[in-house]
């Protein structure tokens, strides 16, 4: 009996968020530990079915960046970064797009279908959803900058009931164009502006962004972020995110969050909890 009635508790502390977020569209971005091990992307295909059945619209991006170094090397295809991004010639973009399109995204839409939804796959190429441009050609080859979003192509496709599953690649502005390699954070950004989404939620594999001590800062804003970036305590890896965070925000996305995927059901606490998990980054 105290267990069921643990449970009852459970379920009405998580009301008031079911209820405050019904229809509203939250964008995932989807990776690090939580798209690769084999129990947290079970936990994450659980929590995105209970996120959908309670009303809440999840909108999936996705990256894969070592499994795309993966197929390079056995391809013998040569790959570097500058930047951080990923050089792409037309080869190396044949690759991107097979990995990310043809794996990775139907590996994400069977999943979820398997759990009982209606997950759909698609590319920024499809419907002409995401145009991009070069970032810098000479430099990074085919990695784009987004320069349109037709959100009406996911909206439709969530009226319809399906969870968009999207993969980071955008079509070129000319007939035949290879299409263009978009950074997985800054597309998700890009996709939960157009979409004018409730929040966006970034799944890293570190416990959010860390003070100098490594402890967790629950909340910041813009003004922090900027101060933490110049003393150098948002260093490397962590700084595209909170820029994508911050550009969604200024946007007009209510909130962003930094959150660790490697949290079994880090989604749900994120969600339906009063003290959430990870870093919150608001106007």
């Amino acid at each position: 009996m105290k267990k069921n009635i643990t449970q009852v508790q459970t379920l009405l502390e998580a009301l008031p968020y079911i209820k405050k977020y019904s229809n509203e569209i939250f964008v995932i971005k989807y990776g690090g530990s939580a798209q690769i091990n084999p129990i947290l992307k079970d936990k994450f295909a659980q929590d995105i079915v209970l996120m959908y059945l309670v009303g809440i619209r999840p909108v999936i991006v996705h990256g894969g960046g070592n499994k795309i170094s993966s197929m390079l090397e056995k391809l013998q295809i040569g790959t570097k970064f500058v930047d951080g991004f990923r050089v792409t010639d037309e080869a190396v973009m044949e690759v991107v797009e097979m990995v990310l399109a043809g794996n990775i995204n139907k590996e994400i839409t069977t999943l979820l279908n398997e759990h009982g939804t209606k997950a759909i796959g698609i590319t920024g190429k499809d419907a002409g959803f995401l145009k991009a441009k070069a970032k810098n050609k000479e430099k990074y080859g085919l990695v784009g900058d987004i320069i349109g979003i037709d959100s009406s192509v996911v909206k439709n496709l969530i009226a319809e009931k399906f969870i968009p599953v999207i993969a980071p690649i955008a079509s070129g502005e000319d007939i035949g164009h290879p299409g263009y390699n978009i950074n997985a954070d800054l597309a998700a950004s890009k996709i939960a502006e157009g979409l004018k989404a409730r929040k966006i939620i970034f799944m890293t594999d570190t416990l959010g962004v860390l003070d100098k001590d490594k402890n967790l800062i629950d909340t910041l804003r813009e003004d922090e972020i900027v101060k933490l970036k110049e003393d150098g305590t948002i260093a490397g890896g962590m700084i595209p995110k909170v820029d994508a965070c911050l550009e969604a925000i200024n946007g007009g996305v209510r909130k962003a969050h930094i959150i660790d995927g490697r949290v079994e059901h880090a989604l749900l606490l994120e969600a339906f909890t009063s003290d959430g998990v990870g870093t919150v980054i608001k106007k």
